[in-house]
């Protein structure tokens, strides 16, 4: 027996043999999993809600509440990441051995901003989804153009080789 390039199939797909010749054959797929399930010794959950940061241990720097202004909290963190990053600098340069708490402080900026971006997801994808349905739009729209452009062309053929042919037929 030849080695083979990869290994062969796992036993379940005897399972699926008479598939093509009776589709009903086939087992049915086992049920979708809900709640909770353990990965690698991780519990993970189904439910898609970003977990906040105090669920996470983690200090929030913006403020709490439904109508948060994504840009503008961004743009906060963002300066005080810089300035932290300058502090940092002048610690190292000054009083190295003072450098830990700099370098937390530009942890939890990085986590809040990690954070506020991933709220943000959702919004993003609806928005991704949009942009592409309106394209997928667009696109149909120029191709029917395109198709009735050439059909007139065709008829305007027509038209011109059935009058070519009424001149030559006696």
């Amino acid at each position: 027996m030849a080695a083979s390039t990869y290994p062969p199939p796992p036993p379940f797909y005897r399972l699926y043999k008479d598939y093509l010749d009776n589709p009903d054959s086939a087992p049915a797929p086992p049920p979708p999993v809900s709640g909770s399930y353990v990965l690698y010794g991780a519990t993970y959950t189904t439910d898609d809600i970003l977990p906040s940061l105090e669920e996470q241990g983690v200090r929030q720097l913006y403020p709490k509440g439904p109508n948060i202004d994504f840009k503008k909290e961004l743009k906060v963190l963002n300066r005080e990441l810089l300035l932290q990053v300058l502090e940092l600098a002048d610690v190292l340069v000054e009083r190295p051995s003072q450098y830990a708490r700099r370098v937390e402080d530009i942890g939890l900026i990085f986590k809040n901003m990690y954070h506020l971006l991933n709220s943000l997801r959702p919004h993003q994808a609806r928005a991704t989804l949009i942009h592409i349905l309106q394209l997928q739009i667009q696109r149909r729209k120029q191709a029917i153009e395109d198709i009735r452009r050439r059909r007139e062309e065709a008829r305007q053929l027509v038209r011109e080789a059935h009058s070519t042919l009424e001149g030559h037929l006696p």
